[in-house]
């Protein structure tokens, strides 16, 4: 579906018959300003709901339960509740951004704080800091240091199937990860090479997978070879719930 409007009643309906001719739903409002509220609703919506979710997950590993399993199970409710998944944080140009806009326009027009946005920015830009303790700990228990040891990273861009990193959390986990003095190792054929990564980039093979104290999955992607990250693995960290197996952890 796409949202439409005009600044008068003829541009409106103008624009909603070129739309008409390309999609197979438009939905007419009657202001700019209604449409770009629309857009701004969505996309706060589920910043705000990622950032519960996000929150919940860091609570719910401190008290030993398993936030995956607590939403599959919440999920089988037919009604009142949508699905909302935890991840190393939010990324692209819409749900760190936007959410953000209409903060700033409240604060100026109205002298509000938007209030359930700030709390939603304040979660998820700390989900990074959250991956690299949860890292730190990781490592511990095989009393090894974060400071020295070998990690592959899978993933750089926001979301799966991407080549987009903008904003992206995994770009942030890399370079907190490097700023503590890790030797990282970075995998992501859909992210440019120009894009500029703390760490080395290299392909998703074997021996790397061998030489790594830890695997960090930031961004599953369908294109990486994930049964064989599952068997040449010695340990595997994974933010997004793809993987299960002996020697997997979960967010």
């Amino acid at each position: 579906p796409k949202v439409v409007s005009g600044i008068d009643a003829e541009s409106g309906r103008r624009i909603a018959a070129f739309y008409g001719s390309i999609v197979d739903r438009v939905v007419p409002v009657s202001t700019p300003s209604v449409a770009e509220m629309a857009k701004l609703l969505e996309n706060t919506y589920r910043h705000v709901n990622i950032a519960l979710i996000n929150e919940l997950a860091m609570f719910s590993y401190e008290m030993g339960i398993d936030i995956w399993e607590v939403i599959d199970a919440a999920a089988s409710k037919p009604f009142g509740f949508q699905k909302f998944t935890p991840g190393p944080g939010v990324g692209g140009h819409c749900l760190p951004i936007d959410p953000s806009y209409l903060s700033w326009q409240v604060r100026r027009q109205l002298g509000y704080a938007f209030r359930f946005v700030e709390l939603a920015n304040d979660i998820n830009e700390h989900m990074p800091d959250h991956v690299v303790r949860r890292v730190q700990l990781i490592l511990n228990e095989r009393s090894r240091a974060l400071k020295g040891s070998r990690l592959l990273l899978l993933g750089m861009a926001y979301k799966r199937n991407s080549g987009d990193a903008r904003e992206s959390p995994a770009m942030r986990v890399a370079e907190l990860l490097a700023t503590l003095g890790a030797d990282l190792r970075i995998v992501d054929p859909l992210v440019s090479d120009g894009a500029r990564v703390a760490g080395s980039r290299v392909e998703l093979t074997a021996e790397e997978l061998d030489a790594a104290d830890l695997v960090i999955v930031l961004t599953d992607h369908d294109t990486f070879d994930w049964d064989l990250v599952l068997e040449r693995s010695v340990q595997i960290f994974d933010t997004r719930n793809r993987l299960r197996g002996d020697n997997v952890i979960l967010l």
